[in-house]
């Protein structure tokens, strides 16, 4: 890819996820770059046009990585491991959540979602309907593995999320992604994790 355009859209991602899209115009981007606001425009027809490659780029890598997830679901069931679903976290965490590119598309979505009806269709596709989604069909499998009793697998996956959601909206997507910040959710989402399975064997 071109220089000049790699620079526009890391500067933009940055301005985005900083102040969302409606608040940072292509001067403010330009201003970043350092270049003439006609050197843009060689580039993108608009400030949609730059939304838009970013928002591809991490749709690309969040399918890729949902279907990496599901394929660790497509095992028999007698060669399931029980800490599957502790690895499938880890992934989810540091893959998704914490990835740097992919945590500013979702600090991006989590300001503008409130003003942009688009946004809002994207924000509850990404942070809601695909993990719940997935996070049931994971619930299923353990089901049928016999190591969760419970049949409601719906019912399981909210409410394993929402502590989850808590901590991400907590120390991941307040403020700078900094590795305290990221220690900080791993030691809480991990004892979340721990706890709801105990909680779960005990019933």
């Amino acid at each position: 890819m071109n220089e000049t355009k790699q620079k526009i859209l890391d500067s933009a991602l940055d301005l985005f996820s900083q102040k969302g899209f409606s608040a940072v115009s292509i001067r403010d981007i330009c201003k970043v770059v350092g270049i003439k606001e006609s050197s843009v425009y060689y580039h993108f027809k608009n400030k949609q046009a730059i939304f838009n490659e970013l928002l591809q780029h991490f749709e690309t890598i969040a399918t890729a990585l949902m279907c990496q997830l599901e394929q660790g679901l497509m095992v028999p069931l007698e060669n399931f491991e029980e800490n599957l679903f502790e690895k499938i976290c880890g992934c989810f965490f540091e893959s998704y959540l914490m990835d740097e590119y992919c945590n500013k598309i979702m600090r991006l979505l989590s300001i503008e979602h409130l003003y942009n009806d688009e946004m809002q269709e994207i924000y509850d596709f990404w942070l809601f309907d695909k993990p719940l989604n997935f996070q049931t069909k994971v619930f299923s499998v353990l089901t049928k593995a016999g190591i969760v009793k419970t049949s409601d697998s719906n019912y399981l996956a909210v409410k394993f999320y929402a502590p989850i959601f808590l901590f991400m909206q907590r120390w991941l997507f307040c403020g700078a992604l900094t590795e305290e910040c990221k220690q900080t959710f791993r030691v809480n989402v991990y004892r979340h994790v721990n706890h709801f399975f105990n909680e779960m064997g005990d019933k």
